[in-house]
């Protein structure tokens, strides 16, 4: 892991009015980690994803992504310095055809080649979307949507994906597939910043969590650390 951590967020705060949904978030993310974001509902957890991309200010705090602020910046200048999403519920485009919803994800980019040459990249990861290249993606099942929305992403040539509840609505045999992929993905250099419910799923890939708990950070440590903390068990591991 590189001395410069990849994203930072420091006594980051967060308001919705006078309702206060993050306080204090000290975050840090290295350079090839991949580091989960665990925690109930209404705990916090996609406001973080959203701070971070610029959707929801934070009201006090930095955020740093490869040294440099990037809290205050427009949504579109942070994913064009190398954040990509993966949505909750998708979010893919149902009318595009899948070739189509891949092409988006490099809307940014103006290297053809390079495109292309991910394009390929993409169909080998997920042959499943080399099957369907001109169908829409709306006809696609869940997971294979799910795939979709992660080849979208890497689409970008992103150095961080932001991931939102990714094994939500997936089957058990799905989850786990799909959470090989995220590992290989990750083993290519890409870090990865994961929100998840599946506390025993997620902390089975990561490097390190942190949980959160009514917007604070509650606990955090390495994968191994916490998932043989006796409070993730009573809390949150015997609940997946």
């Amino acid at each position: 892991m590189s001395e410069r951590p990849i994203l930072e967020m420091r006594g980051v705060d967060v308001h919705y009015g006078s309702i206060q949904a993050l306080a204090g978030i000290d975050i840090v993310i290295g350079q090839g980690e991949l580091v989960c974001l665990l925690g109930g509902n209404a705990s916090g957890k996609s406001t973080t994803l959203k701070t971070i991309l610029g959707v929801t200010p934070p009201s006090a705090g930095s955020i740093r992504f490869l040294g440099e602020r990037i809290d205050g910046l427009r949504t579109a200048a942070i994913i064009g310095r190398g954040i990509a999403i993966v949505p909750e519920n998708r979010r893919i485009f149902p009318r595009l055809s899948v070739l189509e919803n891949l092409e988006l994800g490099a809307y940014l980019r103006s290297d053809a080649r390079g495109v292309e040459e991910d394009l390929k990249k993409m169909l080998e990861l997920f042959p499943r979307l080399g099957e369907r290249l001109q169908q829409p993606g709306g006809t696609l099942s869940g997971g294979e949507q799910q795939m979709l929305a992660m080849a979208r992403a890497l689409m970008s040539r992103p150095r961080l994906i932001l991931m939102d509840e990714p094994s939500m609505g997936l089957a058990p045999l799905l989850v786990e597939h799909f959470f090989e992929i995220v590992q290989e993905v990750n083993g290519t250099g890409v870090s990865i910043f994961m929100v998840e419910q599946n506390a025993n799923m997620a902390l089975c890939i990561a490097h390190r969590g942190y949980v959160l708990q009514l917007g604070r950070i509650v606990l955090q440590g390495g994968a191994r650390e916490l998932l043989e903390n006796e409070t993730m068990k009573r809390a949150y591991l015997a609940m997946d």
